[in-house]
Parts: C-alpha cells; sequence; structure tokens
C-alpha cells in the first residue's frame, strides 16, 4: 500500500464540497436543507389531550374486573401470579409487565389517601 493515502485529510461527512469537477466532494457547492421532522415518526406518541381524555374515563368507568383481579393478586398471592393473569388477558410479557406496574401505582396511590 503506498505511503501517500496515509497523510490523506479526512474529512467530516457534513463538511460541504469543494466545488470541484473531481474527486469524493465534487459537485456545486450546497448548504443542506433544513427539513421538517416526519409526522409519521410521532407514531404512537401520546398526545396531551389524550392522555387527559383516558384519565377523565379511566376515573369515571373505574378499573376493568381483570384490572380489580390483578390488584387482588398482587396484594395475596404475590406479583408473579397477578404477571401469570395479566399476561394471559393482554397477550405479551412486556404489556402484562406494564399493567402490573401500573396496577402497584394504582394501590401506592390508594394507600396515600
Amino acid at each position: 500500500m503506498d505511503d501517500r493515502f496515509l497523510s490523506l485529510p479526512i474529512r467530516a461527512k457534513n463538511v460541504l464540497g469543494y466545488g470541484i469537477a473531481v474527486g469524493s466532494n465534487k459537485g456545486f457547492k450546497t448548504t443542506p436543507k433544513e427539513v421538517a421532522p416526519k409526522i409519521s415518526y410521532r407514531k404512537g406518541a401520546l398526545s396531551k389531550r389524550t392522555a387527559f381524555v383516558r384519565s377523565i374515563v379511566k376515573e369515571v368507568s373505574g378499573l376493568a374486573p381483570y384490572e380489580r383481579r390483578v390488584i387482588e393478586l398482587i396484594r395475596n398471592a404475590g406479583e408473579k401470579r397477578a404477571k401469570k393473569l395479566a399476561k394471559k388477558r393482554l397477550g405479551t410479557h412486556l404489556r402484562a409487565r406494564k399493567k402490573v406496574e401500573e396496577m402497584n401505582k394504582v394501590i401506592a396511590e390508594s394507600r396515600r389517601h
């Protein structure tokens, strides 16, 4: 391998071109266009309004029967049994973990009041 390649400066990717016709940075010098982030990137993110509406609905309607049972299992049989029930009802391990965590928060909230 030639030694002359080892001494070439390494350039950052975001640096603008030199404005010459040859080389790795050939072409007309331009400034990168600032593009707004795609709206599709925030898919699944909870808006303030949706969070508020959900909290009101939860407050009015209360807990689902399986959620009450999960709370009962957390208090009496332990968290493992509660996670098992939640997984059976919700379908995935991650959803079950989140639900049991949510029910633990409900229990803690009820102890405070």
